[in-house]
């Protein structure tokens, strides 16, 4: 390892204008905490504000970047494996909105599946691009979505030889993987770019036993949300590029018109601290979590009426992430929300992602083996407390993202005239806004889609288990917005 992957540039400059003993006369208004309430003084101290500065000159500027930043971005692209990377303060929502905003313009093609994340849905809308769906293979025993098989991908290029370019997901929030490899090669064939959304794959480039990384398979370009499965703060991604399909400016420009023009530099900095930190014991730390997740999955399998997501190698499921525990709670007669209230209320475990039947766990680095055995803990013990509760589970079965695109491109859908009608005289309507269970944050109704009936029915069974919807204006559900 040499000496530069030991260095952490934008957090050493950032540690030394902390300190540094001076008159402030700049934004932020409290003055390196000078000026702060006394709650959140109470809450998370002082000191952390004294490192919450602006783009002072020793501090480099992250639209035009030539010192602490940009030498902080080429130690993470070595790391990761890119040609260039962009550090992303506007989570990976951003970087996903500037790859497509930097691939397609108004009225080009792009095929995505369609269980994407709504941030692609924003860049639809931003670009006018025409999206071209995919639905992901389909478990009916288990009642999920896996992935996009690279036979879908082919055929859809067939049908749309003149697509702009191929967005997919790698991993997905269950951490099921799709051939990526294989889906690069026909995307290339077509000389056209890879875009991946790897949110949930920021680890998989530091051990053997998890996924390949999307850079390693053939990946144009990738954003991976840092924050959610390494160390960085909250809301704080990465964006990387290689090859010279997509053009590295363009991506720069689109990320101008993303970001905040204030760019918060503690978030900056734990990104450098969090690829320092892979850079030097990431394989030891994957080492770890990876141990805790198998110790979780095989007793919890062991528990009655649990099952715990163990998918083999199968259409839409061409690598599965061992960090990513899912378990089916269904069996138990309750929901994964009323399980998700269960442990979250009384048993102090909390899931990333409660779906109808399912719970998503996810074990990353910050894990300790206490975790591990509350964890347990707490699943035995939601077991005998669903039972006595007697509840029933909904029973109503849908496979899901079953939206039908209409000749209305989402950008189009977006800005024409709604009206409020009851979502009992719904159907057969083209929708007018975008309607998303969150998390995961994969809609299940965007601008422009036709209504269905069936759609409608599982919106409310969502509702009536406990879920939320978001992007709606009535979250309650009870009235949908529709084009006039």
């Amino acid at each position: 390892m040499t000496k530069d992957f030991l260095e952490t540039p934008l957090l050493d400059i950032l540690s030394q204008s902390a300190h540094r003993k001076h008159a402030a006369f700049y934004a932020p208004g409290h003055k390196q905490g000078k000026g702060i309430s006394h709650k959140i003084r109470d809450l998370i101290g002082q000191q952390v504000f004294q490192a919450d500065l602006p783009e002072l000159p020793e501090l480099d500027n992250l639209f035009a970047s030539v010192g602490a930043i940009a030498a902080a971005q080429e130690l993470a692209a070595q790391t990761f494996g890119a040609t260039k990377t962009w550090f992303l303060i506007n989570g990976s929502t951003s970087g996903i909105i500037a790859a497509i905003l930097a691939t397609c313009g108004m009225g080009e093609k792009i095929i995505l599946p369609r269980n994407i994340h709504q941030s692609a849905i924003a860049g639809l809308i931003l670009s006018g691009a025409i999206p071209i769906f995919i639905n992901p293979e389909y478990d009916p025993q288990e009642e999920l979505a896996y992935n996009v098989t690279p036979a879908a991908v082919k055929q859809a290029l067939e049908q749309h030889p003149d697509t702009k370019a191929v967005m997919m997901l790698h991993p997905t929030y269950q951490g099921i993987c799709s051939d990526l490899k294989a889906i690069a090669d026909i995307t290339h064939s077509y000389q056209i770019p890879l875009l991946v959304d790897e949110a949930h794959g920021a680890h998989f480039t530091f051990h053997a036993d998890l996924p390949p990384s999307a850079m390693s398979l053939g990946a144009d370009l990738t954003v991976q949300s840092t924050h959610k499965t390494l160390s960085s703060m909250t809301q704080s991604s990465m964006l990387h590029l290689q090859g010279n399909r997509v053009c590295s400016q363009r991506i720069s420009k689109a990320l101008q018109l993303v970001q905040s023009t204030s760019p918060s530099y503690l978030l900056l900095a734990s990104l450098d601290a969090a690829r320092q930190q892979m850079a030097t014991e990431g394989k030891e730390l994957m080492n770890q979590a990876i141990a805790l997740a198998n110790q979780a999955r095989h007793k919890i399998a062991e528990i009655p009426k649990l099952s715990v997501l163990n998918p083999q190698i199968q259409p839409g499921c061409h690598y599965c992430d061992p960090t990513r525990l899912t378990i089916n709670v269904s069996q138990l007669g309750i929901t994964g929300f009323e399980a998700d209230e269960i442990l979250h209320e009384q048993l102090n475990v909390t899931c990333e992602l409660p779906l109808l039947k399912h719970l998503t766990f996810i074990i990353s680095l910050g894990n300790t083996q206490e975790d591990i055995q509350q964890l347990i803990a707490a699943c035995e013990t939601l077991t005998s407390l669903a039972l006595s509760f007697q509840l029933s589970a909904l029973s109503y079965r849908i496979k899901p993202y079953q939206g039908q695109l209409s000749a209305i491109t989402p950008r189009q859908a977006y800005f024409m005239s709604t009206e409020t009608v009851q979502i009992e005289q719904a159907g057969d309507r083209l929708c007018g806004e975008l309607i998303c269970p969150y998390p995961p944050g994969i809609p299940v109704l965007m601008p422009g889609e036709v209504i269905t009936s069936e759609v409608v029915n599982y919106l409310k069974q969502i509702v009536a288990a406990g879920g939320t919807i978001t992007g709606c204006n009535d979250p309650r559900l009870r009235t949908i917005q529709t084009l006039k």
